[in-house]
């Protein structure tokens, strides 16, 4: 799958890029030449017909939609078990919460946090991974009433996030909840994502509504499109034909969700090598957990969650365009070939 899926999107942006490469060529020299050539009898929809390259692209588009719409034809009775891919409630009995916190220097905001969490009436524990900070982080974190897990050193995003759910299906919880302390979200969207996780094994937030966001956010316009676009690859990867995708998503780099359970016991061993039990992930967790999850034939729900400026600096500086371009390719990367 993941090969032919590389090709089917290779080949698609290829084919797309010298149709309009042909277009804006012809465009320019007939806007330069049209005259000319009409003065000397030459017609421009001849032109058009007897173009060897214009045939060549033709069957190229061609062959290509033929492809595509064998796979669309194929997957028409894809995901359509009921009992896995519809509507089914899994009645929980508290709807108790464990919340995990991966941190990097986040005194300005972890307090506020941790405290919120701390103060809702479905959360239990809230565990606060900690990847060696070097400010306050840690001791505010303990004192707002947080569970502190310290890394020895900077073992990265990914790592301090398998740390934190490991460590949540040792507690006494029906759910575990992942989100990050730079209080760029709220810890009381967590009413929001809850009504649904009966419904659902993992429920997902997405920050790509304007209305919900805080003007000035460290989304700009490359991270909003970047994000929506990889997030429509993985709803085409798992394409359905009833119901257009088995995944409705358009977010593909937040954190804050939610997951049952016995649905992250599920998943939580493909997270580290058989070999090194080193984490795979990097930056890409986020995307890297859903894919999994619905690889895995787990029921996803996106929810809008409500996005504010982060407090504080950014660890992996994705507000520089370069290193969010690198980061929006290692998504692609990933999508494409799991």
């Amino acid at each position: 799958m993941g090969i032919f899926y590389i090709g089917i999107v290779a080949s698609f942006v290829f084919l797309f890029v010298v149709n309009i490469v042909w277009l804006i060529v012809n465009i320019i020299f007939w806007g330069s030449f049209g005259l000319q050539a009409l003065l000397d009898g030459k017609n421009f929809i001849e032109s058009i017909q007897y173009s060897i390259f214009l045939k060549w692209i033709i069957i190229g588009d061609v062959i290509w939609l033929l492809t595509a719409t064998i796979f669309i034809l194929k997957r028409k009775n894809y995901r359509t078990d009921p009992n896995r891919f519809y509507l089914k409630k899994i009645p929980l009995k508290s709807k108790s919460v464990c919340v995990v916190i991966p941190t990097y220097n986040e005194e300005l905001s972890i307090g506020q946090m941790v405290k919120k969490f701390v103060n809702h009436n479905n959360v239990q524990n809230v565990i606060v991974v900690d990847n060696n900070s070097t400010d306050k982080t840690v001791e505010i974190s303990k004192n707002e009433g947080a569970e502190v897990i310290q890394n020895e050193k900077n073992m990265g995003f990914a790592y301090s996030c398998v740390v934190g759910l490991k460590e949540s299906l040792k507690k006494d919880t029906e759910i575990v909840a992942l989100v990050e302390g730079d209080g760029t979200y709220l810890p009381g969207d967590l009413e929001k994502m809850l009504p649904y996780i009966e419904y659902a094994d993992m429920v997902v937030g997405t920050r790509e509504l304007q209305v919900l966001s805080e003007k000035d956010n460290q989304l700009g316009i490359l991270h909003n499109w970047g994000n929506y676009l990889l997030a429509k690859l993985i709803q085409i990867k798992f394409f359905s034909l009833l119901h257009i995708g088995s995944v409705s998503l358009t977010d593909v780099g937040c954190l804050y969700r939610i997951i049952q359970k016995e649905s992250l016991k599920k998943i939580i061993d493909k997270f580290t090598d058989e070999k090194t039990n080193e984490v795979i992930p990097h930056y890409e967790f986020p995307v890297f957990m859903t894919i999994e999850a619905v690889k895995e034939n787990l029921r996803l729900v996106e929810v809008p969650l409500i996005f504010k400026r982060r407090i504080g600096i950014s660890k992996i500086q994705t507000e520089k365009k370069r290193r969010a371009i690198k980061i929006g390719f290692i998504f692609l990367w990933y999508i494409l070939k799991s």
